[in-house]
This record gives C-alpha cells, sequence and structure tokens, in this order.
C-alpha cells in the first residue's frame, strides 16, 4: 500500500499549501507587520538602554580618574 514516507510527504505538500494560502491574507500580514513593529521597538528601547549604561560607565571612569589625579 502506502508507505510512510509518501504520508509524510503528502502532509507536507498539505501543509505547504496552508502556509502559503495563509501567508497571502491581510490579517496575517497586519500580524507579521505588527509583530516587526513591537521588534523593532524592543531593540530601540535596548539600544537607549545600553547607550545609557555606557554614559554611566564613562562618568564612573572619568569620576575615578579625577580622583586618582586629586591624590596624586
Amino acid at each position: 500500500m502506502f508507505s510512510n514516507k509518501w504520508v509524510a510527504f503528502g502532509v507536507g505538500v498539505a501543509a505547504g499549501l496552508a502556509a502559503a494560502a495563509l501567508i497571502r491574507t491581510p490579517a496575517f500580514r497586519k500580524a507579521c507587520v505588527a509583530v516587526t513593529e513591537k521588534g523593532m521597538q524592543l531593540k530601540q528601547d535596548a539600544v537607549a538602554f545600553m547607550e545609557s549604561v555606557k554614559e554611566d560607565a564613562q562618568d564612573i571612569a572619568a569620576e575615578a580618574a579625577y580622583n586618582q589625579s586629586q591624590n596624586a
């Protein structure tokens, strides 16, 4: 009869066709845009946070260097 390979192939083809149909829907596109937008906002927030951490570290290093020069 049919082997498991052919069944798996058929299921894969069906899943591919279903995914292709899903991808073309406006609702799926809108959801993808929303997820991408949130991801980009998260990245921007992370960059801003890291910039503030970097500035704080630079301030601490500058203050330590100033204190060291005053003690010398």
